[in-house]
């Protein structure tokens, strides 16, 4: 049960590593704060980093790991452009991230509770990425 579990939490946290990194991406061009950008930019490194531990974690599984649900990334790609045609802020982007990051946390966190065989070393990884998401939306929040 612990390796099942290690990899299911192993496989949402990649998924979400994967999903928020597609967001940054997909703001970057519209910011207009270049320190929010470079915020950005230093969150997306890390989630970058973060995921290239988890996937190292699967090859020892020889699991390659999740992509986002498609229908979640979709709805996100529709929620991001209909925002951004309306409104190209900087405050709309804080808004769309802070929103993104409180969904990671929630999710990350019922994995954690779900997949509670899970080794530690697979736990901490999450407890990481929900750390990183938490500081991500505090320090946009001035961008709000």
């Amino acid at each position: 049960m612990v390796e099942k579990d290690t990899i299911r939490l192993l496989r949402e946290c990649d998924a979400g590593v994967k999903m928020g990194v597609k967001s940054m991406d997909e703001v970057l061009d519209y910011m207009h704060s270049e320190n929010f950008r470079q915020i950005l930019i230093n969150y997306k490194s890390e989630h970058t980093k973060l995921g290239n531990e988890i996937q190292t974690l699967l090859d020892n599984y020889h699991d390659e790991g999740k992509n986002p649900n498609p229908v979640a990334a979709g709805m996100s790609w529709v929620k991001t452009n209909m925002k951004l045609a309306v409104d190209e802020s900087d405050q709309t982007i804080a808004d769309l991230m802070t929103d993104g990051c409180h969904m990671g946390i929630k999710s990350l966190n019922r994995y954690l509770n779900q997949y509670e065989s899970a080794d530690e070393k697979s736990r901490d990884l999450a407890k990481k990425l929900i750390h990183l998401e938490e500081e991500l939306a505090s320090d946009i929040r001035e961008y709000l």
